[in-house]
């Protein structure tokens, strides 16, 4: 496993977000610090999470309250694509436990899994904000609405 250490890119693109914020408001900068490295690992370590505090002068407890309430921050490392169903009211009316399922029977996995190449991860995730198009998922960035099963292998197929 690589050893996860703020990287000079990431140091930068974090200093850039604080250039937003006043001098004494370090910390609210956390959110796009913790998306930054992220983004550079899949994950994040409570390692890295010590760092990104120090960076930010704020108690490593508060970047690591703050990774851990929002869903969109990992813990532990993640396939190379993350595929998030949303399971919240409107798209579990409208068939979220078929796209779950489905989901299951073309990778082998459920949600909290990952493949056993590392090339996917499913997540349950309470709401993705996409009612309007339920049932829904998203994978790594990108917004799918009103899936279907020929949908779903679509998008599968289309992963790298």
């Amino acid at each position: 496993m690589t050893e996860m250490t703020l990287s000079a890119n990431a140091i930068t693109q974090i200093e850039k977000e604080l250039e937003k914020y006043p001098p004494d408001r370090k910390e609210s900068a956390v959110m796009a610090a913790l998306r930054i490295v992220q983004d550079e690992f899949r994950w994040l370590s409570k390692e890295i999470m010590q760092e990104i505090a120090d960076l930010l002068e704020m108690p490593a407890i508060h970047v690591y309250e703050v990774a851990t309430f929002y869903s969109m921050y990992e813990h532990k490392d993640v396939g190379q694509h993350k595929i998030c169903v949303c399971t919240n009211i409107s798209c579990q009316l409208c068939g979220s436990k078929g796209v779950l399922d489905h989901l299951k029977e073309k990778t082998g996995i459920g949600p909290g899994e990952t493949t056993a190449d590392g090339r996917i991860t499913i997540k349950e995730v309470e709401c993705l904000g996409a009612c309007g198009g339920a049932p829904m998922m998203q994978v790594d960035k990108d917004y799918f609405e009103n899936l279907t099963t020929e949908s779903i292998d679509k998008i599968l197929e289309g992963l790298d």
